[in-house]
């Protein structure tokens, strides 16, 4: 018992200074979370000043995504060792912390519509010549 006493002291140790930090790849945002995945700084760099609010809170939520899996990969990295990695303790922790999705940031210029088909080629003000 001891050995697991200790075990778990070293880990609420740990717990407590985890964290992880996220930038999104224009470099517009970082934020840094908790080991709860909670947002306990959030820094704009001066790329945020161009990008539109839409755009800017879009860049916020993935970034702090991508943080919170990265503090969520460290809680179960930490608790390993004292629950074991295949025991029922850490699958019940596992789903606990659901994987958020991350997805892929938008970067550069928005994407541009295809243009129609409708006229296959021929435009409709030369159809009549």
């Amino acid at each position: 018992m001891p050995e697991i006493a200790r075990r778990a002291a070293e880990a609420k140790a740990r717990l407590q200074r985890v964290s992880a930090t996220a930038t999104s790849a224009d470099g517009a945002v970082t934020v840094t979370v908790n080991t709860a995945g909670a947002l306990q700084e959030l820094s704009f760099g001066p790329r945020a000043d161009e990008l539109p609010r839409t755009r800017l809170a879009q860049a916020v939520l993935a970034a702090a995504r991508r943080a919170q899996l990265d503090a969520a990969q460290q809680l179960t990295g930490i608790m390993a060792p004292v629950i074991g990695e295949r025991s029922e303790a850490m699958e019940f922790l596992k789903e606990q912390i659901p994987a958020p999705e991350v997805p892929e940031e938008r970067t550069g210029e928005p994407r541009r519509k295809p243009p129609s088909d409708d006229d296959f080629g021929n435009p409709i003000l030369r159809r009549g010549l």
